[in-house]
C-alpha cells in the first residue's frame, strides 16, 4: 500500500490545515466497513478543530447500533435538510467505502452540485472513475478501514487512536474479511489489529456484540432462505442462490442488517463456485455475489446487472420482476463460465 508523497502531502494539508467544514460519505445500505471507517476518520478531523458531518442514503444494521459515535450520523432518509446544509456547505467531501459518487442514492446529485468543495476518495474498490481532486484507491487492501489506519498511520497520527476509533475500525476488518476468512490477508493487517488491542480492543466482546445480537425472527429467516437455496450448473461451476420477496421478508420481522452474511453459507459446499442472494425491495432487486477465489464476481456483476465491487464479493441491481431476474441470472451463469 503506497501512495505517492505529492498524494499524501495534499491529503495532510486538508487534515492539518485551516478548520473547515467537511463531508464524509458512505454508500447506499451502509456496512460495518463503510460505517467504521467514516467515524474513525471523523474523530481523527475534529481533533484538528474541523466540523465534520458523517452522512449515508439510509440506515445502517441493528447490529452496529453500538459504535461509539454513530449517533453522529446523519440520514438522508431520515434528515435530508440537514444532509442537504452540511454538504452545500462542505469546503471538502470525503467519500468512503465506495467509488461512484452518482450511485450514492440522493447524496450524489447534492455533493456533484457543490462544485467548490475538494473531493477525495478513500476506497479500495475495483476501477475507481477519475474525478476526484485526490484518489487514495488500493483494491489490494483488505477493507477501507484498514486502509484509514494506514493513512492515520502514514500522517504520523497512529498514537491518537483511543479506543473509541479502535473499536470503529476493527468492525470494518472484521467484517469486510469475514472475520478474517477471506483474501487479502497480511502479516501488516495483523499488526495493525494487534495495535488496536494494545489501545483497549476487546476482540471477544466487538464479536459477541457483531455476530450474537440478532433476534429469534432472524434466525428463522436464514434457515427459511437457506431451504429454498437451488443451484445451477454442474462442477467446477456449480452456482447457488436464494431469493427472498418483500412479503417473505414481512413474515419474518425483517429489520436491516437481519440478512448480513447468508449469501456467504452457500460456499461452504464443497466445489462451490458462486453463491447469489436475491432480495426484492419496492424499487428493485438487491443482489449479492460471493465466490470462491478464482472466481471474478465482480465482472459478473459489471457484467450483467450493472454493479460492482471486488474480486470476491460483489453486488448488483434488478429492476425487473423476481421470475424475470432469475431468468436472466441463469442465462447469463450459463454464459460467463463459457467466456472465463
Amino acid at each position: 500500500m503506497e501512495f505517492s508523497n505529492d498524494k499524501l502531502e495534499f491529503l495532510r494539508e486538508l487534515v492539518c490545515g485551516a478548520p473547515q467544514n467537511v463531508v464524509i460519505a458512505a454508500h447506499t445500505n451502509p456496512d460495518g466497513d463503510a460505517i467504521g471507517s467514516s467515524l474513525a476518520w471523523a474523530a481523527m478531523l475534529r481533533r484538528r478543530g474541523h466540523n465534520v458531518t458523517c452522512v449515508v442514503p439510509n440506515r445502517y444494521p441493528a447490529f452496529l447500533e453500538w459504535l461509539p459515535d454513530i449517533k453522529d450520523l446523519k440520514i438522508n432518509k431520515l434528515h435530508p435538510a440537514e444532509v442537504a446544509a452540511a454538504v452545500a456547505a462542505a469546503n471538502s467531501v470525503y467519500c468512503l467505502d465506495f467509488n461512484q459518487i452518482p450511485r450514492l442514492d440522493g447524496i450524489g446529485e447534492l455533493i456533484e452540485k457543490n462544485e467548490h468543495a475538494k473531493k477525495i476518495l478513500i476506497d479500495h474498490h475495483l476501477d475507481p472513475p477519475h474525478e476526484y481532486d485526490i484518489e487514495l484507491s488500493d483494491p489490494a487492501c483488505s477493507s477501507t478501514c484498514f486502509l484509514v489506519y494506514k493513512l492515520i498511520e502514514k500522517l504520523g497520527m497512529a498514537a491518537e487512536i483511543d479506543l473509541p476509533m479502535a473499536e470503529q475500525l476493527y468492525v470494518g476488518i472484521m467484517t469486510d474479511t469475514g472475520n478474517f476468512s477471506h483474501s487479502n490477508l497480511s502479516a501488516e493487517l495483523f499488526r495493525a489489529v494487534a495495535t488496536l488491542v494494545e489501545r483497549g480492543l476487546d476482540i471477544p466482546r466487538v464479536n459477541r456484540l457483531i455476530y450474537n445480537s440478532f433476534s429469534a425472527d432472524r434466525l428463522r429467516l436464514m434457515g427459511y432462505a437457506l431451504s429454498k437455496m437451488e443451484t445451477v450448473g454442474a462442477d467446477p461451476h456449480r452456482v447457488a442462490y436464494m431469493t427472498l420477496t418483500e412479503a417473505e421478508l414481512r413474515r419474518f420481522n425483517f429489520r436491516l442488517g437481519d440478512s448480513e452474511g447468508f449469501v456467504n453459507y452457500p460456499l461452504s459446499i464443497r466445489d462451490m463456485a458462486i453463491s447469489a442472494m436475491f432480495i426484492e425491495t419496492r424499487q428493485f432487486i438487491r443482489i449479492s455475489l460471493r465466490s470462491r477465489p478464482d472466481v471474478d464476481v465482480s465482472e459478473f456483476a459489471r457484467r450483467y446487472f450493472d454493479g460492482g465491487g471486488h474480486k470476491n464479493a460483489a453486488g448488483g441491481k434488478s429492476y425487473e420482476k423476481m421470475p424475470a431476474t432469475i431468468e436472466r441470472f441463469k442465462k447469463a451463469v450459463e454464459e460467463f463460465f463459457v467466456t472465463v
